[in-house]
C-alpha cells in the first residue's frame, strides 16, 4: 500500500508544528488528598516536520495517548514526549493538555461540603531540553477598593479569574496554587453556601478589597517565596460588574 505521508516534498519548507488538536481523552492525574483523580483531558499534540517530508502520521499521536493515558503527571510527561519523537521520527515534540480538576471544599461557617472545579493545564515541549509549565485557573471574588472608599453604602464586587503558570524545580501541587490565589483574593468562591456562609463571605470580602493590580501582586508574593518555583506568569481578569469591559493585570518573572 502506498505511504503518501512518507513521500518526498520538493517545496523545501520545514513545518514547525504539525499534529492533532482538541482530542479529548480520559486521563488520571495526581491528587494531593486522594492520590489520583480521574478526569478528561483535551490534548494538542504536535511535532516538527522536516522540509523533505510531505506529511506526518496522524494516527501515531493517538497511539501515544493510548499507551500513556492511565496516568498523566509532571514526572512522566518527558517520557511521553520522547515516545512521540521516536514514533514520529521528530526532533521536537509538544503536548498541551487542559483538564478540569475537582476539589472538595467546605463552606466557611456551615461547613457544607461541595465540589469546586478548576481549569488546569500541562504545557510541555522537548527539543533535547525538556520544558514543563503547570497552569491553574482559579475563580475568586474581588471588591473594588476605590468603590469602598467613595461609597456611603457598600462597594461593587465581581468575580475575577486568576491564571497562574509556573515552572517547577520539584513538585508543586495544584491545590497549593489554588490556596495561594484564594488567600490573595478578597474572598474565595464556593459551589454551596448557606445564609451564614454568604454573610461571612460578603463581610470578609468587604474587609479585603483588591484591585486586579493588588491581586496579581499578592499572588506573586507567594510564588516568589517558594523555592520550588523557578518561573511564573500571573494573569488576572476581572469581570467588572459596573463596566462593560474587563480589567486585566499580568506579572511575569523574567
Amino acid at each position: 500500500m502506498r505511504d503518501v505521508q512518507n513521500e518526498k516534498d520538493k517545496r523545501n519548507i520545514k513545518i514547525n508544528m504539525v499534529g492533532i488538536k482538541s482530542i479529548e481523552y480520559p486521563i488520571i492525574v495526581l491528587d494531593r488528598k486522594f492520590g489520583t483523580q480521574q478526569t478528561v483531558g483535551k490534548f494538542d499534540l504536535f511535532v516538527d516536520l522536516p522540509k523533505d517530508f510531505r506529511g506526518t502520521h496522524m494516527s501515531r499521536f493517538v497511539e501515544v495517548l493510548e499507551r500513556h493515558h492511565r496516568k498523566i503527571t509532571p514526572r512522566n510527561m518527558e517520557s511521553i514526549l520522547d515516545d512521540m519523537r521516536e514514533s514520529l521520527k521528530a526532533d521536537v515534540a509538544h503536548i498541551k493538555v487542559e483538564f478540569p480538576y475537582f476539589i472538595r471544599k467546605n463552606a466557611p461557617v456551615s461547613g457544607s461540603e461541595s465540589f469546586s472545579s478548576f481549569r488546569c493545564s500541562f504545557n510541555t515541549m522537548k527539543d533535547g531540553a525538556f520544558d514543563f509549565i503547570l497552569g491553574v485557573k482559579v475563580p475568586v471574588m474581588t471588591v473594588c477598593p476605590c468603590s469602598k472608599e467613595i461609597s456611603d453604602r457598600g462597594a461593587h464586587n465581581q468575580r475575577a479569574e486568576v491564571s497562574a503558570f509556573v515552572r517547577m524545580n520539584s513538585l508543586v501541587w495544584i491545590e497549593e496554587i489554588i490556596e495561594f490565589v484564594e488567600k490573595s483574593s478578597s474572598a474565595p468562591i464556593y459551589s454551596l453556601l448557606k445564609r451564614e456562609d454568604e454573610k461571612y463571605i460578603t463581610e470578609h470580602s468587604y474587609d479585603n478589597p483588591r484591585f486586579v493590580e493588588d491581586l496579581s501582586r499578592e499572588v506573586v508574593l507567594f510564588l516568589q517565596e517558594d523555592d520550588r518555583i523557578s518561573w511564573y506568569r500571573v494573569e488576572v481578569i476581572s469581570q467588572e460588574s459596573i463596566h462593560n469591559h474587563e480589567a486585566y493585570a499580568c506579572i511575569e518573572k523574567e
